[in-house]
């Protein structure tokens, strides 16, 4: 299907950041690619594993809502998972993206990308009263870091892996002619 079916040819600023990352995930297959990211830290105080949202240099998860990722790793989430652990996400309706980075990690041992976002997007998201609402909410935040050590309790250790890694698509398909670039062949990497 093209761009179309999506909705993304009425903003095409989003349009080469969805080319962008598309463009990322064809080189890291294995991994999750995407835009917001989140991390998970240890609490010595309360001894447990927490969940923060702070933007920051380091990630271990990215966010599945504005992400890429194999559809191999829906065929483990729905067939290898415990339903368990699918029945607790659905009755939160919370943390189906955390339990996708503990699959995908913990299968490859690697952390997910992250794409390095504008500004903008931070700003629309929480324009959105529903989903800014949810994300204030102390509620959502404590579901989350249960949910976190229930998952790492399942999977018998912390599979998350911290990242500092951000792509950004600055100069992605930007419009000097290749003639005049120093480095003619850097788009094909």
């Amino acid at each position: 299907e093209d761009r179309a079916s999506f909705g993304l040819t009425f903003c095409p600023h989003l349009s080469v950041q969805v080319d962008f990352a598309f463009t990322v995930w064809q080189s890291f297959p294995e991994r999750i690619v995407g835009y917001p990211a989140r991390s998970h830290f240890w609490d010595s105080n309360k001894e447990r594993w927490g969940y923060t949202s702070k933007w920051t240099n380091d990630y271990s998860m990215v966010l599945t809502g504005a992400a890429m990722f194999h559809r191999y790793y829906h065929y483990l989430y729905t067939h290898y998972l415990p339903t368990s652990l699918k029945n607790m996400v659905d009755q939160l309706a919370n943390c189906e993206d955390i339990l996708m980075n503990f699959l995908v990690s913990a299968v490859t041992k690697l952390p997910p990308i992250k794409i390095t976002q504008k500004k903008q997007y931070k700003e629309t998201m929480m324009g959105q009263s529903s989903r800014a609402s949810r994300w204030a909410d102390p509620d959502h935040f404590a579901q989350r870091q249960t949910c976190m050590n229930k998952f790492a309790s399942w999977f018998g250790a912390m599979p998350l892996v911290h990242s500092q890694m951000r792509l950004d698509p600055v100069l992605f398909k930007d419009q000097v002619s290749i003639l005049r670039k120093k480095y003619r062949d850097i788009e094909r990497l």
